[in-house]
C-alpha cells in the first residue's frame, strides 16, 4: 500500500513524525522499529500497551512511502487552522518536533506560501505563525489524504472502534498536544514516541533501553538460543536482531557461546550482568506500564490493548486472541 500524494502542496503524507534529530542511536532505533516480520508475537510481551503500540507503529510505517518531512509539514499546517500561533517554539514543543527541525518545516511552508511568519511585537525573539489561503487549501487536501490512509490502516476495526482508538491514543499524549494531533496514523506515531521516551528516561544512565527487555527476558527464560531463533521469537528481521544483540554483547549482558546442538553456530546466553540488568529494565517496563494505565484511565488499558491486537492480526495471526485473553 502507498500513501496518497497531495497536490497542490508538494508534499506527501506519512504516519511517522520524528521528534528529535537523527543521531546514531536514533537511527538504530528506527531500524529496529521498522524491521517487523510476520509471525507470532512473544506472549510475554503482548500484555504491554507500549510493545503493541510499537508494533502497530512499525506496521503503519511500513505502509508509507512518503518522506517524514511531509508528516511534520501537515501537523504544523493543521495545528494553525485554529488560529495564529504566538510562538513558533511553543508550537514545536506542543507537537513534539525538535526546534531545529521546526525551523526547517516553517522555512518550507513559508517558501510555498502556505504559512506567514512575522515577528511577535510583544516578544521580538518569537515568531507568530499564520495560515495563508494556500495553507488552508493544502490542509483540506491533506485531510482527505489522511482519511484515505487511515481507512486502509484501520480496516480491521469497525467504524465505532476507530474513533475510540483515537480517543485512547490521544490520552497518551501531553495535554497540550491532545487537541492538535489528528488522524490515527499520527496519533499512533506520537503516542509511540512519547511512551518510548518515558520508558527510556526511567533507564537514564544505565546504558539500557526499553527495547532491551524483550531479548533479555526471552534469553533468560528459554536461552541459550542461536541468533536466528531469537529473531523468530521476537518476530523481527535478522539485521534488527543483530543490532540488538550487538548492543547487548557490547554492554556485557549477552555472551556469544557455541550452540551445544551445533558447534558451527553461536548461541546467545545471558551473563551474570545480563540477569542483573534484566531486573533493572523489567522494573522500568513495569513503571511504564503503570504510568500508561494511569494515563488511559479505568478500563482504557485493556480496551486499547485489544484494539491494537486487532490491528496487528493480519501480520501476526493470534495477536487479537492473545490480547483478548488479558481483558
Amino acid at each position: 500500500m502507498t500513501i496518497v500524494r497531495v497536490e497542490p502542496g508538494g508534499w506527501t503524507r506519512g504516519p511517522h513524525v520524528e521528534t528529535e534529530p537523527q543521531t546514531q542511536t536514533q537511527a538504530k532505533e528506527t531500524v529496529e522499529e521498522t524491521a517487523e516480520v510476520p509471525g507470532a508475537l512473544p506472549e510475554a510481551l503482548t500484555g504491554f500497551v507500549g510493545y503493541l503500540l510499537r508494533r502497530v507503529f512499525a506496521r503503519f510505517t511500513a505502509c508509507s512511502d512518503g518522506p517524514e518531512d511531509g508528516s511534520r509539514d501537515f501537523l504544523v499546517l493543521d495545528a494553525l487552522t485554529g488560529g495564529d500561533w504566538a510562538s513558533q517554539l511553543d508550537l514545536a514543543e506542543r507537537l513534539g518536533i525538535n526546534r531545529t527541525l521546526m525551523v526547517g518545516v516553517v522555512d518550507r511552508l513559508e517558501g510555498r506560501g502556505q504559512v506567514l511568519r512575522t515577528r511577535n511585537p510583544d516578544n521580538r525573539r518569537q515568531y507568530i505563525l499564520s495560515l495563508t489561503d494556500k495553507g488552508r487549501s493544502a490542509v483540506e487536501a491533506g485531510r482527505r489524504a489522511v482519511a484515505q490512509r487511515d481507512a486502509r490502516l484501520t480496516a480491521a476495526l469497525t467504524p465505532e472502534q476507530v474513533p475510540r482508538l483515537n480517543t485512547l491514543l490521544a490520552r497518551l499524549l501531553p495535554p497540550g498536544a491532545q487537541d492538535l494531533v489528528q488522524g490515527t496514523g499520527h496519533l499512533v506515531a506520537q503516542a509511540h514516541h512519547r511512551l518510548r521516551r518515558l520508558g527510556d528516561e526511567k533507564l537514564a544512565g544505565t546504558g539500557l533501553r526499553v527495547r532491551h527487555y524483550g531479548p533479555l527476558s526471552l534469553l533468560a527464560t528459554s536461552g541459550p538460543w542461536p541468533q536466528q531463533r531469537l529473531a523468530q521469537e521476537l518476530a523481527i528481521s535478522g539485521p534488527a536482531t543483530s543490532q540488538l544483540v550487538d548492543e547487548l554483547v557490547a554492554g556485557g549482558m549477552v555472551h556469544r557461546g557455541r550452540d551445544p546442538h551445533d558447534r558451527r553456530r553461536h548461541a546467545l546466553e545471558l551473563t551474570e550482568l545480563g540477569h542483573t540488568q534484566l531486573k533493572r529494565v523489567a522494573e522500568a517496563v513495569g513503571l511504564l506500564a503503570a504510568e500508561t494505565a494511569e494515563l488511559l484511565g479505568p478500563g482504557g488499558e485493556d480496551e486499547l490493548r485489544a484494539l491494537l491486537g486487532r490491528l496487528l492480526e493480519p501480520a501476526h495471526p493470534g495477536a487479537a486472541e492473545a490480547t483478548a485473553r488479558r481483558d
